[in-house]
């Protein structure tokens, strides 16, 4: 009765398996090594610029150049990164928190982060759709980049969205843009409140609000450390409680789209939940990393490992990206983004003054 089962992992099977996806991986593995290098210089790490965010850019230019005679060979390892890769890349992102995190911004930070997860994923999908007229996919991942944990929420959202790739790389073009822009306006808007005592503002509120609104964990970093360190741990430690809502925010997503037309229809006709379980995965890792279980060495190593399948899937969305469809997509993403930005800014002070008003 095993023999089938075990035949499956003979050499022979293994061989014939993993044989057509080797030269697509290591086609995206050499992206994403470039990608870290980069990312490692200073000029790059100055601007808050992911390695994340440098693959997928790697990825596009290769993908629009001199990809074409290598996709054949490529496409199944690139697909593989893609889906397999972008999913374990999600599961050991839980490595980078911890549940005390929730714990050092206090009810303060937990209350900003989920308003402004909330209000600013909803504005995205009513604007998108009704005023932008954008497909809903679009303005899904749009507002989950923007909302959450920029590329790495996209990434995320997108096998319970089923958004195609165009879509994912605006939506992640639209967090680069807007993430490097308030990296560098918030901490001359927080200086520009400090000279004329527009609001009673310190250090520690800019960083809850810095880390409630700003887009990627690095441009958070960035942004806080131009005001000052204090300010970029609080900012650092609110952003990761932010990114910690993404597991019941797919989970929600799921649910709220299986209820829709978009829901994926089993053979009754009955919508089926899309259920994320890489999302669980991303809330157990992150359960065992609070228990500080495992060695701070092999904790950093498996962060490293982290980055690099997150990287390889974002080299591999971006091979599969064409410039045509970029340029198809037009303005309204970008105009849908910018006022997303706007509401992070503006709504999202409000959502901070509010919220420390409401809790003294």
């Amino acid at each position: 009765m095993n023999a089938p089962a075990l035949s499956s992992w003979s050499l022979p099977a293994l061989r014939q398996r993993w044989q057509p996806r080797l030269p697509g991986l290591l086609l995206v593995a050499a992206l994403s090594a470039v990608a870290l290098w980069l990312a490692g210089l200073p000029w790059l790490q100055s601007h808050g610029l992911s390695a994340l965010t440098v693959a997928i850019v790697a990825g596009i230019v290769i993908g629009n150049t001199v990809y074409a005679p290598l996709a054949p060979a490529s496409a199944a390892g690139v697909g593989f990164a893609k889906h397999w890769l972008l999913r374990a890349g999600i599961v050991l992102y839980g490595l980078r928190l911890t549940f005390q995190d929730i714990g050092h911004v206090g009810t303060a930070g937990i209350l900003m982060d989920v308003l402004v997860v909330a209000s600013t994923f909803g504005l995205a999908c009513w604007l998108g759709t009704r005023v932008f007229k954008l497909d809903r996919d679009a303005a899904m991942l749009i507002g989950a980049g923007s909302a959450i944990c920029g590329a790495a929420a996209v990434m995320a959202a997108e096998p319970v969205v089923r958004g195609r790739a165009a879509q994912v790389t605006v939506a992640v073009s639209t967090v680069v843009v807007f993430g490097t822009l308030s990296m560098f306006l918030y901490p001359v808007l927080y200086e520009l409140v400090q000279a004329h005592g527009w609001l009673a503002m310190d250090a520690r509120q800019y960083g809850l609000f810095t880390g409630a609104t700003v887009h990627e964990v690095a441009q958070v970093v960035a942004a806080g450390r131009a005001v000052s360190e204090a300010a970029a741990d609080t900012a650092v430690i609110t952003k990761m409680v932010r990114v910690m809502l993404l597991a019941p925010f797919l989970v929600v997503l799921s649910l709220w789209l299986a209820r829709g037309s978009k829901g994926t229809h089993d053979g009754t006709g009955k919508a089926r939940i899309v259920v994320p379980w890489f999302a669980f995965g991303f809330v157990a890792v992150a359960g065992i990393n609070s228990l500080h279980l495992l060695p701070a060495g092999l904790q950093a190593a498996l962060i490293q490992a982290d980055t690099v399948l997150l990287a390889m899937a974002m080299a591999a969305l971006g091979l599969t990206t064409h410039v045509s469809a970029l340029r198809q997509a037009g303005l309204k993403p970008l105009l849908l983004a910018l006022v997303l930005f706007g509401w992070l800014l503006f709504g999202g002070l409000a959502i901070h003054q509010g919220v420390l008003a409401l809790l003294g």
